[in-house]
């Protein structure tokens, strides 16, 4: 072989393991395989509204299923430190489980997650009265929220990796809430092991949105004890102290020198003992350290020490709801017909601070037209040997 012809096959090869995902070193989310994407019917409403369920697939494996109702993540399956794939999430098995009512797991949460004080607000010198769904207050969005309409949905393979968009117009008077909403919600499975969750919303009259996940986790797989082991890491410094129902007083305090510490990683369930609701859990948000409008920062981290799992969350958000699953009891069955116990799962749901439409301290929630409301919030997961 002379020189030249070492120069032209040294280039073919370059080439040739330039367009393999499998060349050694090279990026994991290169090459021409990007995911796909499998679309199939799941059912209707009792409405008679038809209902479809998305499976998103990345190039190295790592599955996720949304469906239209609720725009609601169902199944997420991550490796562990041996590669094995497992279902972080839980859920139900079918529409009709879900239909039956449940504690909003994996649901889009809107037009505000988290609590209003007594479903009222004043906003332009007008009062308005929202739906009351928990107590005396208004919970996430009131009694047919988003998680409990059907949404349209295109999916999309990305250069990022498998997509879906789901898509709902929310009427004005809706729940209470003044002016038309067009909501949008992009999903993706990244092909560097991420599930990024992208919120745009706009509006023809000023109204407060405040969207957000509401994905219960446990790192050793959906039904597979307890989170109480699992090591949580909060880039937090302050909370929003609330009363005996979970809505904020309007001052914010540090966490240092209590139970709300996880400033330094901590298993979830270590301090449990030193809280003083009942039944004992987190149900807190967290002031994220990060307070820089739009820009994405972590927020969150957790271990779990068995499987190896690791996420970590990072948000455009400038809070977190930790919530410790402290009212399952059995009853309700999961995934297999296998009960969920109670503290079976972790939320982590990254939003503005509940109530923040009463508390002109706290960052604002409204949307006024003209204005795009925009936030996104990133699942990354790794494992840890």
């Amino acid at each position: 072989m002379n020189f030249r012809q070492f120069l032209v096959r040294s280039w073919m090869a370059a080439v040739l393991c330039a367009g393999l995902a499998s060349c050694a070193g090279g990026p994991r989310n290169s090459g021409p395989n990007t995911g796909k994407i499998k679309k199939e019917p799941w059912g209707t409403t009792h409405e008679g509204q038809a209902v479809d369920l998305y499976t998103l697939t990345n190039r190295n494996g790592l599955v996720a299923k949304l469906t239209t109702y609720g725009a609601l993540l169902t199944e997420l399956h991550v490796p562990d430190r041996n590669g094995k794939l497992g279902d972080v999430v839980l859920g139900l098995d079918t529409l009709d489980d879900y239909l039956r009512g449940h504690p909003n797991f994996g649901s889009t949460i809107g037009r505000v997650t988290n609590r209003i004080a007594k479903g009222k607000f004043t906003l332009d010198n007008k009062e308005y009265q929202l739906a009351i769904n928990f107590g005396t207050n208004h919970l996430h969005g009131g009694k047919v929220g988003f998680d409990k309409r059907v949404w349209k949905a295109e999916g999309k393979i990305t250069d990022l990796g498998p997509s879906v968009r789901l898509t709902y117009l929310s009427p004005d008077g809706e729940e209470g809430y003044p002016g038309n909403v067009e909501v949008e919600v992009v999903y993706t499975l990244t092909n560097s092991d991420e599930l990024a969750i992208e919120y745009k919303a706009t509006t023809d009259k000023a109204t407060p949105i405040n969207l957000t996940n509401h994905s219960y986790f446990n790192l050793a797989g959906a039904g597979n004890g307890t989170i109480l082991n699992h090591e949580l890491t909060l880039m937090a410094e302050s909370y929003t102290p609330s009363d005996q129902d979970g809505v904020p007083t309007g001052e914010i305090a540090p966490v240092k020198g209590t139970a709300l510490d996880f400033t330094k990683p901590k298993a979830i369930g270590a301090r449990f003992d030193q809280l003083t609701g009942t039944p004992r859990g987190y149900d807190q948000n967290y002031v994220l350290n990060n307070q820089d409008p739009g820009t994405l920062a972590l927020a969150a981290r957790v271990f779990e020490p068995t499987s190896g799992r690791v996420l970590e969350i990072l948000t455009t958000e400038p809070g977190v709801q930790l919530y410790t699953d402290n009212y399952s009891e059995g009853k309700l069955k999961g995934k297999g017909g296998s009960p969920y116990q109670r503290h079976s799962g972790f939320c982590l749901e990254t939003q503005h601070y509940p109530d923040s439409v009463n508390h002109s301290n706290f960052p604002s929630t409204i949307c006024r037209p003209g204005q795009t409301y925009r936030s996104k919030t990133v699942h990354r997961f790794s494992v840890r040997k």
